[in-house]
């Protein structure tokens, strides 16, 4: 299929069908990242509307949370009640990040299990945010006829780390059931054999293994042309985030109920005062209904540890939120 009639351009009818579909969405945390999962939920409400946000608790304790959250067109999945025996053997070699990682592509297959209606669900990295209604990254996929929708990380050249981390980001990752199941489980076997926090033998984490998607599986996968529609800091100083749909805030960490810490990437600071301000109220929201429940609020990782260098920068939340929005930590 031609580029052109991939990228045609959408009738007033059929973005109206498009936002009145229903969606489904898997992401998967633990406790620790609860903000980042429920500031992601507020995203959803606000631009998406129609869809079902399924969470794959990594620990109990986010289940716990989460019920008691009770949120709209969420459906939970504890995975303690899902593990596999594959699972469980590689649990006790991995890192809590790593052990995350390996469970990237069995969150689509927890979904399909737990409702046999789903024919296609989108993974999401809990700490993407939604600034649009995602139709057109959809209409492009549904364009294309193919099973698999895949984003590249779209670097801008002076960060690009794709020889390392890969081509493609797993941040963004539409599956279906049918066609796209070779696919996902061999990416669950590959995860299964090694995913860890380091490159080898051309390998990283579970994303690495995406750069051979196009080649081994070309009639399944299809890349997004719009690489605009899904930003993140990498690629902040060469593509305005106007027409993003999706932000990555990746190497955003939560130090405490007023700090939260940054990685090394470049901001221009019209992306910092029309995105990032924007998505730090949404955490804030999510800290003060964590706040509500008694849920202890504990200090995310302190030092973004990037292919052996370590960058960090810290920002006190209630020093320059206060002026743009008072009493913005009044409740605690």
């Amino acid at each position: 299929m031609s580029p052109d009639s991939i990228l045609q351009p959408l009738t007033h009818s059929s973005v109206t069908h498009r936002l009145n579909m229903m969606e489904h969405y898997v992401t998967l945390f633990d406790s620790l990242f609860l903000p980042q999962g429920l500031a992601l939920h507020i995203s959803m409400e606000r631009h998406v509307k129609y869809y079902t946000l399924w969470i794959l608790c990594v620990d109990d304790p986010t289940f716990d949370v989460l019920v008691k959250c009770n949120l709209p067109n969420v459906r939970l999945l504890q995975l303690s009640k899902l593990e596999t025996s594959e699972l469980l053997g590689v649990k006790r070699t991995r890192s809590k990040v790593e052990y995350c990682w390996t469970l990237t592509p069995f969150a689509p297959r927890f979904v399909f299990e737990a409702d046999k209606s789903v024919n296609r669900v989108t993974y999401l990295d809990a700490d993407v945010w939604f600034r649009k209604h995602p139709y057109p990254i959809f209409q492009e996929f549904e364009n294309s006829g193919k099973q698999i929708l895949i984003t590249d990380h779209a670097y801008a050249p002076e960060h690009d780390q794709s020889a390392i981390a890969g081509q493609y980001c797993v941040q963004f990752l539409i599956i279906t059931r049918l066609g796209g199941e070779i696919v996902r489980k061999s990416w669950e076997d590959q995860c299964i054999a090694w995913c860890y926090a380091r490159y080898e033998d051309d390998k990283f984490g579970d994303q690495k293994y995406l750069d051979q998607w196009p080649l081994n599986y070309p009639e399944h996968v299809h890349i997004l042309m719009r690489k605009e529609l899904l930003l993140a800091p990498w690629n902040a100083t060469v593509i305005p985030y106007g027409q993003s749909v999706l932000f990555h805030f990746h190497g955003l960490r939560i130090l405490s109920k007023n700090r939260v810490m940054f990685d090394f990437y470049p901001r221009p600071k019209v992306l910092f005062d029309n995105v990032y301000k924007k998505y730090l109220v949404d955490i804030r929201q999510s800290l003060i209904k964590l706040n509500y429940i008694s849920f202890n609020i504990n200090p995310q990782k302190i030092v973004s540890v990037f292919f052996g260098y370590i960058y960090f920068r810290y920002i006190q939340i209630n020093i320059f939120m206060k002026s743009i929005f008072p009493d913005i930590f009044a409740k605690f």
